[in-house]
């Protein structure tokens, strides 16, 4: 999050008078972010403070939106706990101020946990909200390409092939063949709303309980399991690349509890997390090989040392009980 859209009291109150929340009291830019801005904003009505956030999309068009906000209202609804757009007075909750789209949403409170600090517990919280996302979201009635999917890591992969050790392009080359196998003959993987970006950065939490899970600007419809295997990589790895089993386990067992596992989802694990490995490489790699990128870089050898583990060490799913 961050400020690059500079709104002042006028700009605010002009939004407001949509709304039935009450009268500005103060704002603030939120910093540190990327890609939005992002305001605190508190309301009086009638002696009662109450805080909001204003999002304004910097990156994301007016067009693009609708997905997204639907989404969100849609899982509020079904009581999981994620960002979503307050509807005005007339039932629009996608708004435009400063010539950008915008929404108002409620603040969530709680901590964001450092990844050499998640434990078994945070990992079976987050393991049970994310089955519970995905039970929640089965009947979403729109659908979404990710994008940077399948036909990206395809094109992507074979363009930066010649800039990587023959070693890391062929194994790069080898992972896109065996999700390409996989995708062809899929069997009874169940297939979904998908969060897409669930790191630990994207969970609030009040002690080991799940507060929020922010940022579904990514969300998609791919392989539910892969999306677990995001998550699985991010929030059960060690400093070298390997995965610790103990919060493995207690991520798989929670969400298994609250979406059990196909046969076939138990065989196609493995090749999945290293999918997932491998599409968060890739993303890395590519501004880090490029010397004219603007992009905040983050070290591509992080998720290299996760498939290459991943791919020495599979892991299994828990039994079916």
């Amino acid at each position: 999050m961050a400020v690059y859209t500079q709104l002042d009291n006028t700009d605010l109150e002009q939004l407001l008078a949509d709304y039935d929340l009450g009268k500005l009291h103060n704002y603030k830019g939120i910093e540190g972010g990327i890609e939005n801005t992002n305001y605190f904003v508190t309301l009086n009505n009638q002696s009662v403070q109450s805080e909001y956030v204003l999002t304004l999309f910097e990156e994301l068009s007016y067009e693009e939106l609708p997905y997204f906000i639907e989404l969100c209202q849609w899982l509020h609804e079904r009581n999981v706990a994620v960002p979503y757009a307050i509807k005005d007075c007339n039932g629009i909750g996608l708004k435009k101020l400063k010539n950008r789209p915008a929404a108002l949403q409620p603040r969530f409170y709680g901590e964001h946990v450092g990844q050499t600090e998640l434990t078994p517990e945070h990992c079976a919280a987050i393991g049970k909200v994310l089955g519970e996302f995905h039970v929640a979201a089965e009947d979403f009635y729109m659908q979404r390409q990710a994008h940077r999917g399948v036909f990206w890591w395809r094109r992507e992969s074979e363009l930066i092939a010649a800039k990587l050790p023959a070693t890391d392009a062929q194994m790069l080359h080898e992972e896109v063949a065996r999700f390409d196998q996989l995708r062809e003959h899929p069997g009874n993987i169940k297939m979904g709303t998908i969060h897409g970006d669930l790191f630990h950065d994207n969970v609030l939490f009040q002690g080991t309980e799940v507060s929020a899970v922010l940022d579904l600007y990514n969300a998609a419809s791919a392989f539910l399991l892969f999306d677990l295997a995001i998550v699985a990589n991010d929030w059960c790895c060690n400093p070298d690349g390997s995965i610790d089993s103990k919060r493995e386990q207690a991520l798989l067992k929670a969400y298994a509890e609250a979406r059990p596992f196909t046969s076939d989802e138990h065989k196609a694990w493995p090749v999945l997390t290293c999918t997932a490995a491998m599409r968060f490489w890739l993303s890395r790699l590519i501004p880090w090989l490029d010397e004219n990128s603007e992009q905040k870089l983050k070290d591509p050898d992080e998720l290299k040392q996760i498939l290459l583990y991943r791919r020495k060490n599979p892991s299994q799913l828990p039994a079916t009980e």
